[in-house]
């Protein structure tokens, strides 16, 4: 009979059609950039697990990968018979496997027994999190370890990294154990009806829907989604929160094209989105943007960070998951017309997060309005630094004091049916600019990319002659940021500077 994984009862609970491809299909799989990020964040957690369970280096780690899965259940089981911690001991019990993270020796009642912790990166516990214990705490008990209790670590978001390796508090416990242990009969039919399911022929009939994001993302979504029938133009489009009323009649008639909703069940602006969407004319009030922006006067400057967060803090007196800006872009616009461009990019590997706050306000000046897109980020970031150091904390805090965001502007008064729902810069910029375009940059055109050349970038191991490609691609990156957004004022404000 198939032994079947933890990961694979796991994916059984989000959806039997995921387990079946797990199983049978494999290469239709498609992770997401995100989701391998995530697989490569778990791990930091977990070697930074190793260090704060066993200080001493007392432990041993048991690799499945060198000996095969037999060596690994075989040394597990030797070592429980030893005092010292044990990291990814494999049990097997009832057609299923599972690897825990943690198992650290204790006494009960004058034996040798075992507490066990698993480690997750997420800064809570989640529900998933509970199906996990359970599985874990059932084969443990089935292969006859004495189990003193079972804990779930996750990261403590509120903790701030002291410098010096030093991660003792990074992971706080969450005692599991009396509901892992009352889930028995539940795990063991989850096994079994797991089993049933990987015993079929055919895969099973299931429609794509909430499941394929929650609680993790499915990469099997794409092969999925391509074998159902595709809307010209789906109702996804729509934006905001859909009604209950909608919702009850998308249920009732199963409709999945937006000109068959009816616009009693719609707000303004899902209404403003399907006629444009229906006619193919875009909507633009030009008066209404001009007046909006009339009351901001120029000099301006259009302003655009870019962010890294590491789930293990790697400066000195940062937080898990801490979103550090290491770059910006600042166009400023004088009242003639003359446009100029100030850049901060910091790629030492040092926390950049003081030169930066530095640097941008010197860039930013002490008048006149700072555009940005969707203000809430910048605002954000310019709060933390404020709060970081106290020094430059009235100078930063008078910035966010002349933000202006340009996305509620053009949520109001824009909208052309290519965006399809969305008012992102990335889905405005082609309609209203279509000279400009992300997918002419040279190797970062996204956030994400942007974060991912700057880990590059920082790390010992990349080039001198790499490290500079990289320079030129990020300050490219976020130059055009922000004069897209110099761009989008100008088509909103009806300006005639040639810019």
């Amino acid at each position: 009979m198939r032994v079947l994984s933890k990961s694979k009862l796991l994916a059984f609970r989000q959806c039997p059609k995921r387990l079946w491809l797990e199983v049978h299909r494999p290469d239709l799989r498609e992770d997401s950039s995100a989701t391998q990020a995530s697989f490569t964040v778990g791990h930091q957690v977990g070697d930074i697990a190793r260090q704060v369970y066993d200080p001493k280096g007392k432990g041993a780690l048991i690799d499945f990968k060198v000996g095969g899965f037999e060596a690994a259940f075989a040394r597990t089981q030797a070592l429980l018979q030893v005092n010292q911690p044990i990291f990814e001991a494999g049990f097997r019990a009832e057609g299923a496997l599972a690897f825990a993270d943690v198992m650290l020796p204790v006494k009960r009642g004058g034996k040798r027994a075992w507490r066990m912790v698993e480690v997750k990166s997420s800064t809570s516990v989640k529900d998933y999190h509970r199906d996990d214990a359970a599985v874990q705490a059932f084969l443990a008990r089935s292969s006859g370890v004495p189990l003193a209790g079972i804990a779930l670590a996750h990261i403590d978001s509120s903790w701030v990294y002291p410098g010096g390796g030093d991660y003792s508090g990074l992971l706080v416990e969450n005692d599991l154990t009396n509901e892992a242990v009352s889930r028995e009969t539940e795990v063991r039919s989850w096994i079994d009806e797991s089993h049933g399911i990987v015993a079929k022929k055919k895969e099973p009939r299931v429609s794509t829907g909430e499941q394929c994001s929650a609680p993790y993302e499915c990469g099997f979504f794409s092969y999925c989604q391509g074998q159902e029938p595709q809307a010209e133009q789906p109702l996804h489009w729509l934006p905001g929160a859909q009604s209950k009323g909608l919702k009850a009649h998308v249920e009732a008639h199963g409709v999945c094209e937006l000109r068959d909703v009816p616009d009693a069940l719609l707000s303004e602006k899902q209404r403003r989105v399907k006629a444009v969407t229906l006619t193919g004319k875009t909507y633009f009030d030009k008066d209404s943007a001009l007046r909006e922006l009339a009351q901001h006067k120029l000099p301006a400057f259009f302003m655009d960070f870019e962010t890294i967060q590491f789930a293990v803090p790697i400066w000195k007196g940062t937080r898990p998951y801490q979103q550090i800006p290491f770059q910006f872009s600042v166009h400023r616009l004088a009242r003639t017309g003359k446009l100029e461009q100030l850049a901060f990019l910091d790629l030492s590997g040092g926390d950049p997060s003081k030169a930066f706050a530095e640097a941008l306000l010197s860039a930013c000046g002490e008048r006149g309005p700072i555009f940005v897109y969707n203000a809430g980020f910048e605002m954000a970031r310019i709060r933390d630094l404020a709060q970081r150091f106290p020094r430059l904390s009235e100078a930063l805090l008078a910035l966010n004091e002349r933000v202006v965001d340009l996305l509620p502007v053009a949520r109001e008064h824009y909208y052309h049916p290519s965006q399809q729902g969305s008012w992102s810069i990335k889905a405005v910029l082609p309609a209203l600019c279509p000279d400009l375009k992300y997918g002419d940059l040279d190797g970062v055109q996204d956030g994400g990319m942007a974060m991912e050349a700057f880990l590059e970038a920082i790390s010992p191991q990349t080039s001198a002659a790499r490290k500079a490609e990289i320079e030129q691609q990020l300050l490219a990156y976020c130059a055009l940021d922000t004069y897209a957004m110099v761009r989008l004022w100008a088509a909103f404000s009806n300006s005639s500077l040639k810019i």
